[in-house]
């Protein structure tokens, strides 16, 4: 008997897992064909981790940097050597105009205007999640994108994600067969409530906080997750429910800190979908349950959980055995041979970059050679109108119809 069937009949009767490895090429680094000088619009957190990820793209020139607060102004340019830095974005597009390209990482409810300059000066344009606190702004914005000659890229990461691509062809294979269930979560211990910089006052500072602007957690962290279901299955859903309550940050907010989502699509597919300031516990994933295997992503690590009377697959000719919980299941790689011949296997089976420097490496290659962006601006008014109504339904305890010409 051979050692590949011997295996296969080990394994029946086990949940099987199989670590999705893309190929090698799509999950390594970003080169620019022609060199890019890039301007970030917005310092705070966000900016300064795509500040740190541009950094890593061989081409990208972080030129220009811009914030209405001056001390966080100050304390960027001073730490980014090269980088002018500007209190205005109006003036930072009318003096460089060798800045080709502009990152905006303002806070979500300031995001439209920044966006409809940047494409009226003749700039290419990545806009952070979600694109908009509102419906009217997000709209305008797409309008405004679809009117344009230069690049705008909505920053919705799984779309640009290596593993996520991997699996996105999975779900019309009978590795995954009939879905039965989908579930999501992000988990984070954190209080979204942060010391403001010198000369900002507090509430500017911590505008997640404020009903009036910020879309809680089922718009600003639940858009980016409910974008990888509308993408994997290419339709929208057609009805979200949610609840929500102050669970463990209780310092006078009234923004909900724990919430729960129930999204149905019209096939009667549901997804039960939970964000947290609570816990840490689990993380971020979103996970596909389907009649002969269950894919699992988290960002930078993906699995495909066969059934054990699920059919084989070619892909599965090079297995190892590896623990999930109470089953043992097997790990499939992909190109295992020049992983192995790399010695990559021993170095762990995780993407080697966030997924927030792939969705930038994508832009800036949209930006310099012409290609279609990964994610059009009306995708991201898809994404964004269902964060935006997901936190209708949660705040006013009703369920929603999704309108039909989103």
């Amino acid at each position: 008997m051979s050692s590949r069937r011997r295996f296969l009949i080990q394994a029946a009767g086990s949940l099987a897992g199989a670590a999705l490895v893309p190929e090698l090429a799509a999950m390594g680094p970003r080169t620019l064909s022609a060199p890019a000088k890039v301007g970030l619009v917005g310092c705070g957190r966000q900016g300064r981790a795509i500040a740190e990820e541009l950094a890593k793209i061989a081409g990208a020139e972080l030129a220009a940097v811009c914030d209405t607060n001056p001390a966080r102004l100050r304390t960027t340019t001073e730490r980014l050597a090269g980088a002018e830095g500007f209190a205005d974005h109006r003036t930072l597009l009318e003096r460089r105009a060798d800045v080709s390209a502009i990152v905006v990482a303002t806070p979500t409810h300031l995001h439209r205007q920044i966006v409809e300059d940047v494409l009226a000066a003749g700039r290419h344009v990545y806009c952070e999640s979600p694109l908009a606190h509102t419906l009217e702004d997000a709209r305008a914005m797409a309008a405004a994108a679809a009117g344009a000659k230069t690049a705008a890229m909505a920053g919705f990461q799984a779309r640009s994600n290596p593993l996520y691509q991997r699996a996105r062809p999975l779900l019309r294979t009978d590795a995954v067969r009939d879905l039965i269930s989908l579930q999501g979560q992000w988990h984070r211990k954190t209080s979204w409530r942060f010391p403001p910089p010198a000369g900002m006052p507090e509430p500017q500072a911590n505008w997640r906080l404020d009903p009036a602007v910020s879309l809680g957690l089922p718009g600003e962290v639940g858009a980016q997750q409910l974008d990888v279901f509308v993408w994997l299955r290419n339709r929208m859903p057609t009805r979200i429910e949610g609840r929500g309550a102050i669970r463990h940050h209780d310092d006078g907010r009234t923004v909900a800190d724990t919430v729960r989502l129930a999204v149905t699509w019209d096939d009667r597919l549901v997804l039960d979908y939970e964000a947290s300031l609570g816990t840490s516990y689990g993380g971020a994933y979103e996970v596909l349950h389907g009649s002969s295997g269950t894919v699992k992503l988290a960002w930078s690590h993906g699995w495909l959980f066969k059934e054990a009377d699920a059919p084989t697959q070619g892909w599965e000719v090079y297995a190892t055995r590896q623990q999930f919980h109470q089953d043992e299941g097997i790990i499939l790689v992909a190109d295992a041979t020049k992983l192995a011949a790399q010695g990559q296997l021993a170095r762990g089976i995780g993407l080697p970059y966030s997924s927030l420097y792939y969705a930038l490496g994508d832009f800036l290659k949209s930006a310099t050679e012409g290609s279609p962006v990964a994610c059009t601006m009306t995708d991201g008014l898809k994404a964004t109108a269902l964060g935006i109504l997901a936190n209708q339904a949660m705040t006013q305890g009703t369920p929603i119809t999704i309108p039909a010409d989103l």
